[in-house]
């Protein structure tokens, strides 16, 4: 993949989790802590706080993603961007075109989905 096809990619996915994570962050801070705000009926209130747990569950997501983000950022200043940090072999185009944060092959990504990281 050319270098400017590949940041225009990952220029995207930051803009689009960073757009994410500010309306993620508006919206608890707007309500403030709901554990604090609990008065009214039992029902209600566990209501709101299942949505503020979903809403802190995606801000962690967000922000994990935004850490991809950044590493995809540092491969490409590297010359590293679309090679597999595991086994160094070149990732393909439609993965980058799919998964611009991709860190590994297909096979690599399955592998590590289902056993986790490889001791070295």
């Amino acid at each position: 993949m050319n270098d400017i096809r590949a940041r225009k990619l990952v220029a995207r996915e930051r803009a689009r989790v960073e757009s994410m994570l500010s309306e993620v962050g508006v919206d608890l801070r707007a309500g403030g802590s709901v554990q604090r705000q609990q008065t009214g009926e039992y029902a209600e209130a566990g209501g709101i706080l299942d949505t503020e747990s979903v809403a802190l569950a995606l801000a962690a997501d967000l922000s994990a993603q935004l850490a991809a983000v950044r590493r995809a950022e540092e491969r490409l200043a590297g010359g590293t961007y679309g090679i597999s940090v595991e086994s160094g072999l070149p990732i393909q185009d439609e993965r980058l075109e799919a998964e611009p944060l991709a860190e590994r092959t297909v096979e690599e990504q399955r592998d590590f989905e289902r056993v986790g990281p490889r001791a070295f």
